[in-house]
């Protein structure tokens, strides 16, 4: 009888030990460095170099690449090594409790961070619709150009439009699941024939093909939200910017490789020197149940993908991640990244301000108030493919919002990250107060921009004043600076006509609705919202 026991024992030992499971493998150090800090170039595209500069940001050794005779030894020892992270300075492998032990014992090896957190059995792979909500409802062309305007209007973004800044020069990466007809579809004409598609990677399958029509169009939604362009029907939230689009979400299954795609993305999205990362994916289940996280796991440091994320941060980049659309399940809570405390992290909202119903709850497992603002998620309106369509959640409410920051970091290139995340939280609906599933509220754009630029809000509201408004009529403008010019602008940034340099104008022949008076006096510009009765 023991040694019948002996041998279960052995066999259920045996079987344990060759279970494989996905591990990143730390070495201890880059022993070629220093050839990369004589020349950055060789790692780092003048771009990325560029926003280091601006912002203060100094090299270190996250940013020299990978010693390439430890890869190569990691191969030696049998193992097929695909995904790599210089940020987090090893390989990701998957191995065996023996392979393990073998592997922390190499001389070039820190340590061996394994992907499951909380042991357990393998569990019944979980099949299901990622984007069940999104899939839901997309397919819809038959919305006019007003709805997909309020989305742009509740964000109070059109005051940066009709300032110029709708994101030129600024670099966008969008980290979703693939974009199919972006390549061809005309809602993306504009930003292909002007050359603002400046390149794109498939991490998942490791090749260019990121526009194939079998890829889930996740992305091209998400795409569509900041940079589509439909004449007479729809405009993005910042259509001028430059983008780079990487696949990192296998949209059939749910797997932890994934968090090492993002990563490989960002830091790819780091070298082109991208201002702004958009992704609009997030993580805390998987089909192998091993490797599943708890609510105390979203504390913004647990997760492998929260930690780059905010490496990425540290780079110079704005990173915004959807909250996740958890709020009607049992899970409830945010996904990471979105739990990063550097992480600018985006809830949804419905036309009318109130929380979107599926918008995943915050804060974080230790407190940090989360999301950090909303932006409209539910019927989010895009163009794709030929046309516009809407579709609901926090998937789409991040782009929204991403488009937004773009424009600002365009108004205000010298600004740290940390300081627009600051300002964008304290100009939003809420704040000081906040809610779990809205952060701090409706994010307003055109309020952070009067509160960046040369004069202060409180010093513009002194300087210059609009009343009656709304306004019936007419309306005066007051201001103890002289006034060089004066136009009146519609909600679509059209310029409708230049008014004369007196104080009061007649707008007695002008619909009812919103309008925009943008003021230049010799001393500073204003844009201010013009109600007409």
């Amino acid at each position: 009888m023991k040694k019948i026991l002996s041998v279960v024992i052995l066999v259920a030992y045996g079987f344990v030990s060759a279970q494989t499971e996905l591990v990143f493998v730390y070495f201890k150090d880059k022993p070629n460095k220093a050839a990369f800090y004589a020349n950055p170039t060789s790692e780092l595209t003048q771009k990325s170099l560029d926003r280091r500069t601006r912002l203060g940001i100094a090299l270190n050794d996250q940013d020299a690449p990978l010693e390439q005779s430890y890869v190569q030894n990691i191969r030696n020892l049998g193992f097929t090594v695909t995904d790599y992270s210089k940020w987090m300075n090893g390989v990701a492998v998957n191995a065996t409790a023996l392979q393990i032990t073998q592997l922390q014992s190499q001389p070039y090896v820190n340590t061996v961070e394994r992907f499951i957190k909380h042991g357990g059995k393998i569990g019944t792979p979980v099949k299901r619709n990622k984007f069940e909500k999104f899939n839901n409802t997309e397919g819809k062309i038959d919305f006019n150009y007003g709805q997909g305007l309020a989305q742009i209007n509740q964000i109070n973004l059109r005051p940066l439009h009709i300032a110029g800044f709708t994101g030129a020069g600024m670099t966008i990466a969008v980290i979703d699941t693939g974009f199919p007809t972006v390549n061809t579809g005309s809602a993306y004409s504009r930003i292909r024939n002007s050359g603002q598609i400046k390149g794109g990677y498939n991490f998942i399958n490791k090749s260019t093909d990121i526009y194939n029509t079998s890829l889930n169009n996740h992305g091209s939604y998400c795409l569509g939200t900041i940079a589509g362009y439909v004449a007479n029907s729809y405009v993005g939230s910042a259509p001028d910017a430059d983008f780079y689009l990487y696949a990192t979400e296998d949209a059939v299954n749910e797997i932890p490789e994934e968090q090492l795609y993002w990563t490989e993305a960002a830091e790819e999205a780091d070298r082109k020197g991208v201002d702004l990362i958009s992704t609009s994916l997030g993580y805390y289940d998987f089909d192998d149940a091993r490797y599943n996280l708890l609510y105390s796991d979203m504390n913004g440091t647990t997760s492998f993908i929260a930690r780059t994320a905010q490496i990425a941060t540290e780079k110079g980049i704005f990173v915004l991640a959807a909250a996740g659309n958890e709020a009607q399940n049992s899970w409830h809570y945010i996904i990471t990244p979105a739990d990063n405390s550097k992480v600018f992290t985006v809830g949804a909202v419905t036309s009318t301000g109130a929380s979107s119903s599926f918008s995943s709850y915050g804060p974080n497992s230790v407190g940090v108030i989360k999301p950090d603002a909303s932006a409209r998620g539910t019927s989010t309106f895009m163009g794709y493919n030929n046309g516009v369509t809407s579709s609901s959640g926090t998937s789409f409410a991040t782009p929204l919002a991403a488009g937004a920051v773009a424009c600002l970091l365009q108004a205000t290139p010298t600004k740290s990250r940390s300081e627009i995340r600051d300002l964008l939280r304290q100009n939003s609906s809420l704040f000081p107060n906040h809610t779990d599933p809205m952060g701090y509220g409706i994010l307003n754009l055109g309020k952070v921009l009067n509160a960046t630029l040369g004069t202060a809000e409180s010093s513009t509201k002194s300087n210059l004043n609009i009343y009656p408004n709304p306004v019936k009529s007419s309306f005066t403008i007051t201001t103890s600076e002289k006034i060089l010019s004066m136009e009146l602008y519609d909600t679509l940034g059209r310029k409708l006509k230049s008014l004369t340099n007196e104080k009061t104008n007649n707008i007695e022949n002008l619909e009812k609705g919103v309008y925009f008076v943008k003021v230049k006096t010799e001393k500073n510009e204003y844009i201010e919202k013009l109600m007409k009765q």
